[in-house]
């Protein structure tokens, strides 16, 4: 499986940094797409750093080509991109992925996507409605994000995450396709996660929760 090459998005972000430190780690070949390369303090012989934007198609194109799997690790950024990047990025990523014959695609975003095998507790619908509340643009957008990759033919997973907390800290993780049961995910946790469903096909085309438990 080492010999997988993977295309990664938002790898200077908060979850993006711990995930390409351990793709690395693990005799990963990585692509990794960012808009700031001087953000990205992580130099290694199997790391190629393209600079560019997941809102030009063509550069999602050309930045997928020659890898075997896709994981994106977009957040709002800083500076903050368009409310609506969640649906642009995911929108090229799928058009690319199709046009070169990929199918894994793994993405992660918040506790507020809904999907229809939903069983939220109180706490879950809270922080929904929270996000609906104070970012209604981006919040639905990571929705619609959820219903593009609901339409492709991809092998796509969509993790659902509560607050990341950035340690290296690892712990034992829950998952759950119908609720959250946890508050926080450990950056290092999520990575480990993602690492291991590039061979599992558990959660091919479904959204699971998880968190540290």
């Amino acid at each position: 499986m080492q010999d997988l090459k993977i295309a990664l998005i938002g790898a200077s972000g908060k979850a993006g940094t711990y995930i390409l430190k351990a793709l690395l780690a693990q005799q990963f070949r990585v692509k990794a797409l960012v808009r700031n390369p001087e953000k990205l303090q992580i130099h290694h012989p199997s790391l190629e750093i393209i600079t560019g934007d997941v809102k030009d198609a063509e550069t999602v194109y050309s930045f997928i080509q020659g890898c075997d799997i896709v994981v994106s690790a977009l957040g709002m950024g800083q500076p903050a991109s368009e409310k609506t990047i969640f649906t642009q990025s995911t929108s090229n990523i799928l058009t690319a992925m199709k046009a070169l014959d990929l199918k894994r695609y793994i993405v992660i975003t918040g506790i507020n996507v809904d999907t229809p095998a939903d069983e939220k507790d109180t706490k879950t619908q809270f922080a929904t409605q929270w996000m609906y509340d104070n970012y209604p643009v981006s919040t639905t957008d990571r929705q619609k994000e959820y219903d593009l990759l609901t339409e492709s033919d991809l092998d796509w997973t969509l993790i659902r995450l509560p607050l990341i907390m950035q340690t290296d800290e690892q712990t034992a993780v829950g998952t759950s396709l119908v609720n959250c049961d946890g508050e926080q995910i450990n950056a290092s946790n999520l990575a480990r996660f993602i690492i291991e469903q590039l061979g599992e096909k558990t959660f091919i085309k479904r959204a699971p929760f998880i968190w540290n438990s």
